[in-house]
């Protein structure tokens, strides 16, 4: 059983086009830069997230390719909310926790998409697209959709929806043949876990200088 499905992993990296590598590199660079809190995530996301919305949407990951043109709009909003500065010029936006009010928006905002976007592929599967995997895209887009949200606003909480997101994409882009970008989702979960730490280390740093 473990030999077949590293035997398909290699075939299918095999088979993996150059506009999939372009797109997992690009994503790749774009969750270090994240990470980093550097302002680069948004131009290098932009070409991750233009590649993934074709490559989705070829797979009948639907939700998954209207996540992709969210982030495209909202790394837009991102890249201008994060270049803004003080006087200072320290950031006009500095990664913070969430306080409670947020927490049940984020979890209010993180349903709402979950039960759109499961209906939606749900009637998307009974009409055109019989392998659509409405449940597991479903999750994996809605968290997409707060974590990308709070991203922007520099919550420490938008890599707990990341860690989310990587553990429903790697299962669903495999069964679709993308083994490259389902092996990218790994790489993506470890840096998501690594950008958490990173941006809880920051959050504490400012609580300590504002006080």
């Amino acid at each position: 059983m473990l030999s077949q499905f590293f035997s398909e992993l290699l075939t299918q990296l095999q088979n993996a086009k150059p506009l999939e590598w372009i797109g997992v590199i690009a994503g790749i660079a774009s969750v270090w830069f994240s990470k980093k809190e550097n302002i680069l995530v948004y131009p290098v996301g932009l070409i991750n997230t233009i590649i993934y919305i074709f490559l989705s949407a070829k797979g009948a990951l639907f939700g998954e390719a209207a996540v992709n043109f969210y982030y495209t709009i909202v790394s837009i909003y991102g890249w201008w909310l994060w270049a803004l500065k003080k006087e200072d010029n320290k950031p006009q936006t500095p990664i913070a926790y969430s306080n409670k009010k947020e927490i049940v928006y984020q979890l209010g905002f993180f349903s709402f998409f979950l039960v759109s976007l499961f209906s939606i592929l749900s009637l998307v599967k009974k009409g055109f697209a019989a392998d659509t995997i409405p449940w597991a895209d479903s999750i994996a887009s809605a968290s997409a959709f707060t974590g990308m949200w709070l991203m922007a606003k520099k919550k420490v909480e938008s890599w707990y929806w990341w860690i989310l997101t990587n553990i429903f994409s790697i299962p669903l882009y495999f069964v679709k043949h993308y083994a490259l970008t389902s092996a990218y989702y790994v790489i993506l979960l470890l840096l998501a876990f690594s950008g958490l730490m990173e941006w809880r280390r920051k959050a504490i740093e400012n609580i300590k200088s504002s006080t």
